[in-house]
């Protein structure tokens, strides 16, 4: 079908990005590209984190570094290319490219939604089977998960594309937007799209409001048993769900925005996509560290940690002397 379009003239896209002012670009390149290095820091620490502090070798972090390395990877599908739209024009991109994108960044996005979906699931057996939740929630188990999590995120992503790829272009090219999404996308095809629409609306838009509904019912029992039942850890395990729950709504309530209508042009689309392309990716980290006094500990001893072996491996000695200060060779 890539072929097909190739021949009718549609071989590549035109983005039209964010801006067409070259200053307003310059200053959105900096900004974004603070933010874009902000969510690797953030995320590949609780990542590091997760994998050199043993106490953290539980069921519910190892979920969650999972979800910080899917943050990392979502927000690189499309921010580079955003990024690199910002500082060059016109900023193109490929038939092909363009599918590779809107899969990539469903895949990846729907991985995420499963991952926050099995967060919640851990919390549940941790507060209504805390005797048996070791035992159900042992590393077999979790793997098994994740790699669920991923190949539902294949699935809903490859029905998809292949809805897409039956569509003809023939022009225009020009997508209002920093990326290839499904909706811009399926906006420039010469043909009726109303039934694409409606099944990408029940592809996409029904599966979120269906898992966002299932995660507030879920949090909300959790937390009424917190309440009521729980007394030892009761405000950790209160901080833990506050904390998911706060993500669960940051990361689906612009997704629904977007997915959960029929594709037409509304002013704050570029916005809505900010929201879930670049800034949730970045508060994730943000929200589990700052409410999570367990993982700010362990930040913090890790830290203490690859210090302490730095010190000791300086040829002045282990101790921070003012022979240590002046040497080279340690700074």
């Amino acid at each position: 079908m890539a072929q097909d379009n190739q021949t009718s003239g549609v071989t590549e896209f035109i983005l039209l990005g964010l801006s067409q002012n070259s200053k307003v670009n310059l200053f959105l390149f900096l900004l974004f590209l603070i933010i874009y290095i902000t969510t690797w820091i953030g995320n590949l620490t609780i990542i590091l984190t997760v994998i050199f502090m043993q106490q953290l070798h539980t069921p519910m972090y190892f979920l969650l570094a999972n979800l910080a390395g899917t943050d990392i990877v979502d927000s690189t599908v499309t921010v580079l290319k955003m990024l690199g739209g910002l500082l060059s024009q016109p900023n193109t991109i490929s038939f092909n490219w363009c599918i590779a994108q809107i899969f990539f960044f469903h895949c990846i996005s729907a991985a995420v939604d499963f991952f926050l979906v099995l967060l919640a699931v851990d919390r549940y057996i941790a507060i209504y089977k805390p005797l048996q939740y070791l035992l159900i929630m042992k590393r077999e188990v979790c793997i098994g998960f994740v790699a669920a999590a991923w190949m539902s995120g294949f699935i809903h992503s490859i029905v998809q594309i292949g809805i897409l790829v039956q569509l003809p272009f023939c022009g225009p090219n020009t997508l209002d937007h920093f990326f290839c999404d499904i909706s811009q996308f399926v906006r420039l095809s010469c043909t009726d799209t109303y039934m694409t629409e409606i099944l990408m609306v029940t592809n996409s838009g029904l599966l979120l409001v269906v898992i966002f509904f299932a995660l507030l019912v879920s949090y909300s029992v959790i937390l009424i048993k917190i309440r009521t039942h729980v007394m030892e850890g009761r405000h950790k395990a209160l901080s833990t769900c506050a904390a998911q729950l706060m993500v669960v709504s940051i990361h689906f309530g612009p997704a629904m925005f977007t997915y959960n209508q029929l594709f037409k042009v509304f002013p704050t689309e570029k916005f809505v996509a900010l929201m879930y392309t670049l800034i949730t990716p970045m508060l994730n980290p943000l929200i589990y560290t700052l409410r999570n006094a367990e993982m700010k500990n362990a930040i913090r001893k890790l830290k203490r940690k690859i210090l302490s072996s730095r010190r000791n491996s300086c040829p002045c000695g282990p101790d921070f002397s003012s022979e240590y200060l002046k040497c080279r060779r340690c700074i």
